[in-house]
């Protein structure tokens, strides 16, 4: 899981400098997350570059819903917080997607960090 994980993450952080990310703000819950995290759109992209594979917590999952490309899920400490990350490289040639980007509702498993 560790190779796919880095694999994708590789791809991820090439296709966001390349061609951006679009953030599913039309879901609520993501839009008020800047507003409780007291973050700007800017400060969340730069959170987004920096994942890494230690912050790995679910995925591939099949998207049945929107037929996009497989979704992955990453938790990062944002001010204290834990914050649940659903992404995804979108379709070729265009930007990558943030499905969620909020606080955690429930504790995450992170099962690439070394205990």
């Amino acid at each position: 899981m560790s190779e796919e994980v880095d694999e994708f993450l590789t791809t991820f952080h090439t296709k966001l400098k390349v061609w951006g990310i679009v953030f599913r703000d039309d879901r609520g819950k993501n839009t008020q997350a800047l507003l409780d995290l007291e973050i700007t759109p800017v400060q969340r992209k730069k959170i987004l570059s920096t994942i890494k594979k230690t912050d790995y917590s679910q995925g591939p999952v099949r998207d049945n819903l929107n037929g996009m490309q497989d979704m992955w899920v990453f938790g990062k400490i944002v001010k204290g917080k834990e914050v649940y990350i659903k992404i995804t490289l979108g379709f070729r040639g265009m930007e990558t997607i943030c499905i969620s980007f909020h606080p955690a509702e429930h504790a995450m498993a992170y099962p690439l960090k070394k205990q």
